[in-house]
């Protein structure tokens, strides 16, 4: 009985520390995305308004790839109504955070992230979008609660809109859901 005692905690040990170092190298990344740790592991919840006043729910997951490389961002919005997924890495030859956005609507944007006073800003232009939307600006702030507040403004039809504001607060349990 001690034998089977002794081999379960030895087990039980092993298994800790094997759980342990994944979740530590899971989080690791390359210096240069360093500034994006905070987010990733994450999962996040938004209510998402527009200037019309209509609500919409945003569940954001943040992931670790290629080796921490590069940072995953798969998000639905609606439950599957909408989503896309992006990818952000360092582009050398730019020496700055880029990233590849697609769409469920079939639409691709491509842009780069600037880190500015606590300030996550994003510039993208917009391919194949049915509303006329060419480019998007938008604003992320991580609160001190560790919630997130997002805006953002869109290039359509030749003139600068205001777009969408979403209050995340983090929710490790909400769903990415795609139809």
């Amino acid at each position: 009985m001690k034998k089977l005692i002794l081999c379960i905690l030895i087990l039980g040990g092993i298994l800790y520390m094997a759980h342990t170092n994944t979740n530590t190298s899971e989080l690791k990344l390359i210096k240069e995305l360093e500034l994006l740790k905070p987010f990733v592991g994450k999962t996040f919840r938004g209510i998402m308004g527009d200037p019309k006043g209509e609500h919409s729910v945003d569940v954001q997951r943040w992931e670790r790839i290629l080796n921490g490389t590069s940072i995953r961002i798969m998000h639905s919005v609606d439950e599957g109504a909408y989503g896309g997924e992006t990818i952000l890495y360092w582009d050398k030859q730019e020496q700055r955070i880029a990233y590849y956005y697609f769409t469920t609507a079939g639409f691709i944007t491509h842009g780069y992230m600037l880190v500015e006073e606590g300030k996550y800003i994003a510039f993208e232009k917009v391919d194949g979008n049915e509303q006329g939307i060419s480019e998007v600006k938008s604003i992320t702030v991580l609160n001190e609660d560790g919630s997130l507040t997002a805006t953002s403004e869109y290039f359509k039809n030749g003139e600068w809109v205001e777009g969408h504001k979403i209050e995340y607060s983090l929710d490790m349990n909400a769903e990415l859901k795609f139809k």
